[in-house]
This record gives structure tokens, sequence and C-alpha cells, in this order.
């Protein structure tokens, strides 16, 4: 299969576009994009959202730019965001548990964001049986069950650095197949699953750079 090919680079740029359009929706004035605009908004170039469209079809006329509706369905389906995601997070302390409120809020406030935190997992006693805005907390040995029972597709790793591999083992083991990791550590998964990381300490201190008179 052709997308099959695509590059990872393409495809982080796909939701920048897709916010863009997002943005867009809600005016009725704007039906029409440039690559020139969505490009300025994005951040990139307008011949690299062209070649980058490019590779899912011809969605735009030469002199008229893009529908905003249609190049938004078009990429919600794309990047599978036109079905509800069922993701899990593992760990229920702080980071966890804000970004299932954050999330959890996002998706009930606006009807087109898919993305749905429906379990979260934590080894410690006092956590497991609670909720956090609804959601509940189960115990890690219930992972591999409840991703089935749940149809877990996607699942975030919100734990400490020396706990976070142990995790992502268990999630590959349970069949989840993306993963983002929060944890301040560089994890391995198996081909065929997709990891992503955001280490939150890395970005601080590129940005502490910046700081100097």
């Amino acid at each position: 299969m052709r997308w099959k090919k695509i590059s990872d680079a393409v495809i982080r740029r796909l939701p920048l576009y897709l916010r863009v359009l997002d943005e867009l929706a809600s005016d009725p004035n704007t039906q029409l994009i440039s690559s020139q605009e969505l490009g300025v908004r994005a951040g990139v170039g307008p011949a690299l959202v062209r070649k980058d469209l490019a590779w899912f079809g011809e969605f735009g006329k030469q002199g008229v730019g893009y529908e905003v509706e249609f190049l938004r369905d078009e990429l919600r389906r794309i990047l599978n965001l036109d079905q509800e995601i069922k993701v899990a997070i593992v760990g229920a302390g702080s980071l966890g548990a804000a970004f299932a409120r954050y999330t959890h809020k996002r998706y009930s406030d606006d009807s087109s964001f898919n993305l749905n935190i429906v379990a979260l997992f934590d080894n410690d006693p006092e956590k497991i049986g609670a909720q956090i805005d609804g959601i509940p907390v189960y115990g890690s040995e219930e992972l591999k069950d409840k991703v089935e029972e749940l149809d877990l597709q996607m699942a975030i790793i919100a734990v400490p650095a020396e706990y976070a591999q142990v995790a992502a083992d268990q999630l590959v083991a349970a069949g989840v197949k993306a993963i983002l990791n929060f944890a301040p550590v560089k994890l391995t998964v198996p081909e065929g699953v997709h990891l992503a990381s955001a280490d939150l300490s890395l970005e601080l201190q590129r940005l502490a750079y910046y700081l100097r008179d």
C-alpha cells in the first residue's frame, strides 16, 4: 500500500494542518484556504503542504485552493480520527490524572475530538478502584483483560522512568499498538508497535538556553 511508504515526518505534520482547519471550520465565511495560508498558519512552506497532501490524493484545485470542510474530513479519515479511539493511561499520579482530566474535558466539549480516555492503571492500592472525572482506575494486573474488554487501541505511559519499560512491555503483551511515552527515558518496543515520546524535562532544558541575556 502506497501510504505505508510515507515518512513519519509527513504524518507528524498532518495534525498541524488539521488543527488549522478545525479553527477555520467555525467560521462560515471561510470556505476555502490556499496552500500558502495553510502553510503560514501551520508553520511550514506552501510547497511542503502540497507535497504532504499529494501523498494521499488530490484535494485542491490550482488557483482555487482547498475546501476547508472537505480537506478537514479527509485528514480526519487519513488519521483515523473519524471514529472513536479508546485510550488508556498507565500511571494515575499527578501527570496521568491531569492528562486524563484535560483529554476527558476536550472529548466531552469538542464533538470532533475522538480520543477518549476510558481507563487508567496503577499499582497504588489507594488509587485502584477510584475514579478521575468518572474514568475508573484499575490495577496494573488487569491491563491485559481490560485492553480486550474495553477495546483499548492506544495508551499513554505516565509513570516514573524506572517503571516505564515494564509498562511498555505490559502494553505490548496486551496488544496495544500505539503508545505515547511521557517518562523521561528511552523505551524499546517491537516492530509493529508505534512509540512516540514527549520528554518535558528535555524541552525545558532546551528552552533554558534562550534565557541568557
